[in-house]
């Protein structure tokens, strides 16, 4: 029995001195290998990474950030807001976190908040198509169609063959009556893969 019990105990202390042996990058790599680029394959698994990281880094920007998008993946928004939210306190031109609280607020309903950090990431990098989807998106929301009819415009300037921007900006035209503009967005998204609008507005002989 002692000889089980002091076994137990040196594989204890050696996994503590592997674990303490750890960089706060080490974790961060480790982190970053459960990612497919867009978003965590194994999100929990990522978390316990980045709390490992943030434990020994706790002014680490990345860190927040990319367990605020882990939290993200998991549907958390709060925490990942709150990751977010620390991220931008400590390194102030992270673009990627305005974005991706910006799409939170949105999806959440809190278009205004939306709208002011799709600004700022987009005051970082004006040329960030996506962004100015998410803020013609959150427009919209707020019946400001014809600003939001900006924003998909620029989106389009910036990346013609965004299917989105298209879609987004034929439910404007098509809603304010310009059947011809509508149309022509609604066959350009499908066109470019997303037929929702076209098939809709087939269905109710607008488009033809």
């Amino acid at each position: 029995m002692r000889k089980v019990i002091v076994s137990i105990f040196f594989i204890l202390t050696f996994l503590c001195s592997t674990a303490m042996s750890e960089t706060a990058v080490d974790w961060l790599d480790k982190a970053n290998a459960l990612s497919d680029g867009k978003k965590y394959t194994d999100p929990i698994k990522a978390i316990e990474y980045l709390n490992n990281a943030i434990g020994l880094q706790p002014n680490d920007a990345e860190a927040f950030y990319n367990r605020g998008v882990a939290y993200d993946n998991l549907g958390q928004y709060q925490p990942a807001i709150k990751d977010y939210n620390q991220a931008v306190r400590l390194k102030p031109d992270y673009t990627e976190a305005y974005y991706n609280r910006a799409t939170i607020y949105s999806a959440i309903g809190y278009y205004q908040l939306a709208i002011e950090d799709f600004n700022e990431a987009i005051r970082l990098k004006s040329n960030d198509a996506e962004a100015y989807v998410g803020r013609g998106f959150a427009y919209d929301r707020f019946g400001q169609q014809q600003r939001a009819i900006e924003d998909y415009n620029q989106a389009i300037r910036l990346q013609p063959d965004y299917a989105k921007a298209y879609n987004n900006r034929g439910i404007d035209y098509l809603s304010q009556g310009n059947n011809t503009l509508g149309c022509s967005d609604a066959q350009k998204a499908c066109a470019l893969g997303n037929c929702k609008l076209l098939e809709m507005a087939k269905g109710k002989g607008i488009c033809h």
